[in-house]
């Protein structure tokens, strides 16, 4: 879609450019929930307490509170939009069946604050959201029907893919989304690398592709906010991340449901690529909530290098 003459692209608003788009109603619906709580975490993360909630998440991680009011934030919109079937949360133990009526068409997972611990020092976080159609959250990534992540930054955008291509949209005054860029598509060899992890644990593979990065003159990138790094790498059209399998995480650290899909399908429809070193991120059928993978994920030639030199060196 382009602007009509005499418009501007800022014109057109993320509700708009769903229904010109023709995606289903229910969950256009969806997405516009998603959204509309974002504008209140907004609000938590520039007023709200910084302190922890005496609390601990699903993999034992102490509990921020404004991890706690993010997620009730979230829930509360999906369990009121009337087409929720069930929502399963980084912040949650279990999955979450909704009680409210409901045509239960779709099943949400979501990240509500990934980054939080860098709210005190100031730095971007954000909020990532995977949907599936039907009650089943334990799909592969690739039958997600829709995949978002919003950036809370100097600016708030919205990445959004509904499986036709991967847009951004930036917050304006009025608290409303417009389209400012459509079909990313990634272009180039990598020009940022954001390399997670200590370096002491990585692979012989890994380590050989972070010194052929380094040889490329590839510049490092990373701030510990995994929305913030992979934004970089699609706005910029160009680049890695990774978090990959470290001598004691053989597994990574990143979460299947709540990170790594969402990522890898907007990454992909950006015309890049996602795997665990071994294989496709989305390929893989999730066992449990928790589950965990290594990842590199971005630009398609260096993706297939980490392949490539994970197979000869392991």
């Amino acid at each position: 879609m382009t602007a009509e003459r005499g418009q501007t692209k800022f014109q057109i608003d993320l509700r708009r450019y769903l229904r010109e788009k023709n995606v289903d109603r229910d969950l256009t619906r969806v997405i516009c929930e998603i959204t509309d709580a974002t504008k209140y975490i907004i609000n938590a993360i520039r007023t709200g307490d910084l302190g922890v909630a005496g609390t601990s998440n699903l993999y034992g991680e102490q509990q921020l509170a404004l991890d706690v009011l993010a997620d009730r934030i979230i829930q509360k919109r999906l369990r009121h939009c009337g087409v929720v079937a069930n929502i399963v949360s980084e912040e949650s133990p279990n999955v979450i069946s909704v009680q409210e009526p409901s045509t239960r068409r779709f099943s949400v997972a979501f990240d509500p604050l990934d980054g939080s611990s860098l709210v005190d020092v100031n730095l971007a976080v954000g909020t990532i959201v995977s949907i599936y159609e039907g009650e089943d959250v334990l799909q592969c990534g690739r039958k997600q029907v829709a995949a978002l992540y919003v950036l809370y930054g100097p600016r708030t955008t919205l990445v959004l893919s509904v499986g036709d291509g991967t847009h951004e949209f930036a917050m304006n005054q009025l608290m409303e989304y417009n389209l400012v860029h459509e079909n990313i598509t990634f272009s180039g060899a990598a020009r940022v690398y954001a390399p997670g992890g200590a370096r002491s644990k990585y692979s012989a593979g890994t380590e050989t592709l972070v010194q052929h990065l380094e040889q490329s003159s590839a510049k490092l990138r990373y701030s510990g906010g995994f929305v913030p790094d992979i934004n970089q790498i699609l706005i910029k059209r160009a680049g890695i991340f990774m978090y990959p399998h470290l001598s004691d995480a053989p597994q990574g650290k990143l979460r299947l449901l709540f990170e790594l899909n969402p990522m890898a399908f907007l990454v992909e429809q950006a015309g890049g690529a996602a795997s665990t070193g071994k294989g496709a991120v989305l390929d893989l059928l999730p066992t449990g909530i928790d589950d965990r993978a290594p990842v590199f994920i971005g630009s398609r030639d260096e993706v297939a290098l980490a392949e490539r030199l994970i197979a000869k060196h392991g």
